[in-house]
């Protein structure tokens, strides 16, 4: 009973959801300004080697791996909620799902829309500054940039902002909002502060990367717009396609469907133009010659002695299981019966 009531739910016809998508409105467009100030602090902080950077080694030197060794095999399967092809997979099935219930393209458009941003802005910031990470190391007390690393922002970090936190901005009710914002904001700060336990990263990369997803998170009402357009531009291909598909061949069509042309399909009798209470099919002779009648019986049947078929009235009664009579009768032979041979 159980699972019948499950399909049940699952053939249920849904509706799009009436939550209008976010805006730009003033607070969050302060928001996002007021993080992008925060990134370029950021930056300049470890540009100039200030005391982030000193952090940075102080941390690095102390070897948080070493100090609670028992925490190592946790949070090594732990950090992989932040690496962008399992997480990405996991929202993705989750967004398609919710996509096709709701039958809009929104939420997967929105998460491409993000995950592009961010490999176009993370990655970008990674290759320009080129800052090596604490296993690689040369100097102590040096921002070691413009070097050969990647890590700067931290990629683990901002993939997790940015793949969790598409969930509370995709969410239709405030109460869902809070509560995915709540567990986008745990995963977020647990894998960056495990990168830092691991020894894959400084401190400012993992600020830095925090700060990145954020940026792009608050960014997304921009691309709103454009996500509307791509929508309705692949909707609109896809309706398109399903009403332009072929007809089935006549061949393929339903008996039912073919009809016969004007004229070929009259009680004998009637007049041209009102139909009769049963209509029957000529004969094959009389359908090549319309309006002939045959010159005398063909057989011994008595309607074809009159020079007409039987119509639907005239025969035996059809019964729902496909016999000619009702259930329960006893056949009787048409021909008189020969009686005992003498």
């Amino acid at each position: 009973m159980r699972t019948d009531r499950i399909f049940a739910r699952l053939e249920q016809e849904p509706a799009r959801p009436l939550t209008p998508p976010p805006e730009m409105s003033g607070t969050r467009r302060t928001l996002f300004f007021t993080t992008l100030g925060f990134y370029v602090a950021v930056v300049v902080a470890v540009l100039t080697t200030s005391r982030l950077v000193r952090l940075d080694w102080q941390v690095m030197l102390f070897r948080p791996y070493k100090q609670w060794p028992e925490l190592h095999a946790f949070l090594d399967y732990f950090v992989v909620l932040g690496q962008r092809g399992p997480t990405a997979v996991l929202v993705a099935a989750w967004l398609g799902w919710r996509s096709w219930r709701q039958r809009t393209l929104r939420p997967l458009l929105a998460l491409g829309a993000s995950l592009l941003l961010l490999n176009v802005t993370v990655g970008a910031a990674k290759l320009g500054m080129g800052r090596e990470g604490p296993h690689y190391a040369n100097r102590i007390g040096t921002n070691e940039m413009f070097l050969t690393g990647d890590i700067f922002p931290s990629g683990h970090t901002a993939n997790a902002v940015v793949t969790w936190g598409i969930l509370a901005y995709l969410a239709t009710t405030p109460r869902a909002r809070r509560r995915l914002s709540v567990v986008a904001a745990v995963f977020a700060l647990g894998v960056g502060v495990t990168t830092v336990y691991i020894g894959t990263h400084w401190v400012s990369d993992v600020l830095l990367g925090w700060v990145s997803g954020l940026l792009i998170l608050l960014a997304l009402p921009w691309c709103e717009p454009l996500i509307a357009r791509v929508e309705a531009y692949l909707l609109s291909h896809w309706y398109r396609l399903r009403e332009g598909s072929a007809p089935l061949p006549a061949r393929l069509r339903p008996r039912a469907a073919v009809t016969a042309p004007e004229g070929r399909l009259h009680a004998p009798g009637s007049r041209p133009g009102v139909p009769s209470p049963e209509p029957v099919l000529a004969s094959p002779r009389s359908a090549d010659r319309p309006g002939r009648v045959p010159d005398g019986p063909r057989t011994h049947h008595p309607s074809h002695a009159a020079g007409r078929h039987a119509v639907r009235s005239e025969r035996s009664p059809v019964t729902p299981s496909g016999s000619r009579r009702p259930p329960g009768e006893r056949t009787v032979s048409r021909t008189a019966p020969l009686g005992p041979r003498k």
